[in-house]
């Protein structure tokens, strides 16, 4: 009987992980097969310059806002276009991300990349701090790329506006995740004129599917993930958001990475908390 069990048990684990799709990379296997992908580093460009993976080219998260001052909305075609096609990305390439190990700002850019039709992208689990305490080659030179002749084009699967977020609350085929902290939540702190959430948005933050390691951020295994989101249906379409479109990318990845049909809410709750004409769930009477 116990050996069934065990059996039985492994069969499930099996079943998981074959479900899951494998959009992660681990620092060893980069390092084993550097030469098979591009490799993107996210950091700012003060960082980059001193010292990156070798081979890796800069596209700063900073590039992928159109205007982060105002929200969280995706950098415009025409300059995604110009900005990929200076980078030498071409949309077959297989493709890996990093940034410092915090994964929020590599999850970014995976999704940005998603939205403009690129599908072989992985995140490098762990970044670059991960990367360096292991002494992987690193280099501090500017790689020179030949530029390539992308067209930009917007997967709007992957991409959610307040229009189709406001439409997806009513709409019992669909499910709205708030990737912010308790206290955004509930509405004692906001980035916007107004305090609260999305009206039926269910609560699962952004850090619930990371893990800490060495004081470094990794992504939770998928058996974990799958647990994490087992009340989630998983056929029905899900819109994620946060306050700008950032850590609500991390939910994204994972999501993705356990086969959801999942968008992301770009301009979140900076342009939906300040809109009067939208409504909100406030739990607190905490108000401006």
């Amino acid at each position: 009987m116990k050996n069934n069990f065990y059996f039985i048990f492994i069969f499930l684990v099996t079943q998981i992980t074959l479900n899951a799709q494998d959009l992660r990379i681990s620092v060893d296997e980069l390092s084993k097969n550097i030469t098979a992908y591009k490799i993107i580093d996210v950091r700012n460009y003060e960082d980059f310059s001193i010292t990156h993976i070798k081979n890796s080219i800069n596209f700063p998260v900073s590039k992928s806002y159109e205007n982060k001052k105002v929200d969280g909305k995706i950098v415009k075609p025409n300059k995604m276009q110009a900005l990929v096609r200076e980078l030498g990305l071409n949309i077959e390439d297989n493709i890996v991300i990093y940034d410092d190990g915090v994964f929020y700002d590599a999850s970014r850019i995976f999704w940005t990349l998603e939205v403009y039709g690129f599908k072989n992208v992985k995140l490098l689990n762990g970044g670059f701090d991960t990367w360096e305490k292991k002494n992987f080659l690193v280099s501090s030179e500017t790689l020179k790329v030949k530029p390539s002749k992308y067209i930009a084009s917007i997967n709007n699967n992957r991409l959610s506006t307040k229009f189709t977020t406001q439409i997806a609350t009513k709409n019992p085929n669909q499910t709205v995740i708030d990737a912010r902290g308790y206290e955004s939540y509930i509405g004692k702190e906001s980035v916007a004129k107004r305090f609260g959430h999305i009206p039926n948005a269910i609560h699962i933050p952004a850090y619930y599917n990371l893990k800490k390691e060495n004081k470094l951020s990794k992504l939770k295994e998928a058996t974990t993930l799958k647990e994490l989101y087992k009340d989630v249906n998983k056929d029905k379409k899900v819109i994620i958001y946060c306050k700008i479109g950032r850590v609500a990318s991390t939910n994204y990845f994972a999501l993705r990475e356990l086969g959801y049909n999942v968008s992301n809410y770009d301009a979140s709750w900076r342009e939906w908390g300040n809109d009067i004409s939208l409504p909100i769930i406030n739990r607190s009477k905490a108000q401006k």
